[in-house]
């Protein structure tokens, strides 16, 4: 079976780490792709396994030479994937999944056109509101940021392979699976 790059994305409250966390538990020898961050560490993170942690000159170095695949500014820290490494986990075999938010999949898409790209949507916007209300982890203010954010990435997600609905998490999960071994049999 042929090595791809999978690209999971999904508005927050969707469900995607929920539904890729079910789908690695079934799938073990699928990868999980480790991003760069300029962030500090928390409490038990550990570099090379949760992140590869830089400094933000380690970063923009990176940037200037052109060593990603793509990368992102939120909340004054980066967060990025270099391209060395997905391109090593591919040559060693490795079948290898990486979950990014819509702009920097759209950014891996055009560099690496062979990557699919799969968007795990809400059932409707309701719900996903209900979702996020729901956690009861932010206040109004962000809810309401979150809520416009998911318009955008609705709309980036018309530029996906595939888009799978988080109504029911076993058939999100099954229809995940389908759509992945579907592709590596390309």
């Amino acid at each position: 079976m042929n090595k791809k790059l999978f690209v999971i994305s999904g508005s927050s409250g969707v469900g995607k780490g929920t539904v890729l966390k079910k789908f690695l538990e079934k799938n073990p020898h699928f990868m999980l792709s480790i991003s760069c961050t300029t962030r500090s560490p928390r409490p038990g993170e550990v570099d090379g396994v949760n992140y590869f942690f830089l400094t933000k000159e380690e970063f923009k170095n990176c940037i200037d030479n052109d060593k990603f695949l793509e990368w992102a500014e939120f909340a004054g820290n980066f967060y990025g994937t270099k391209q060395k490494y997905i391109n090593q986990c591919l040559a060693e075999g490795k079948d290898i999944i990486l979950e990014i938010d819509t702009q920097g999949a759209l950014q891996v898409k055009k560099r690496m056109p062979e990557a699919v790209l799969i968007f795990i949507c809400p059932p409707s916007l309701e719900e996903l509101e209900h979702r996020l209300r729901g956690r009861k982890t932010e206040d109004e203010a962000t809810i309401k940021k979150r809520l416009d954010a998911v318009k955008i990435e609705l709309e980036r997600a018309e530029k996906f392979d595939y888009r799978v609905v988080n109504d029911d998490l076993d058939r999100a999960v099954k229809e995940l699976e389908e759509i992945i071994i579907g592709e590596q049999k390309c």
